[in-house]
């Protein structure tokens, strides 16, 4: 399966290289683009889990990393300030 990184900065300022495990990410996120921190999370909850299930059709498991990721994502999302915004600065094949 063809894997992705997608870089973001936070609205603390802190930059992360996230990945997945499919390209489903880019039917979710828009380099370029600044989502509420809400917002960011629901979309990549969506494409993780997506991009988890791609692989358990393909190898019969769930993608633990995809699932590490979104936990990740979501513990940096509470500690973001009210009302911030994550921007997604670039994909990386």
């Amino acid at each position: 399966m063809p894997e992705m990184h997608f870089h973001v900065r936070w609205p603390d300022g802190r930059r992360e290289a996230c990945y997945s495990p499919s390209l489903v990410v880019k039917d979710f996120l828009t380099p370029g683009e600044s989502y509420a921190v809400h917002e960011f999370v629901e979309k990549t909850r969506t494409a993780l889990n997506i991009a988890s299930e791609r692989v358990r059709e393909k190898y019969g498991f769930a993608c633990s990393s995809a699932l590490d990721q979104l936990a990740r994502i979501e513990a940096a999302a509470k500690l973001q300030p009210s009302g911030g915004q994550v921007t997604v600065e670039t994909f990386e094949p």
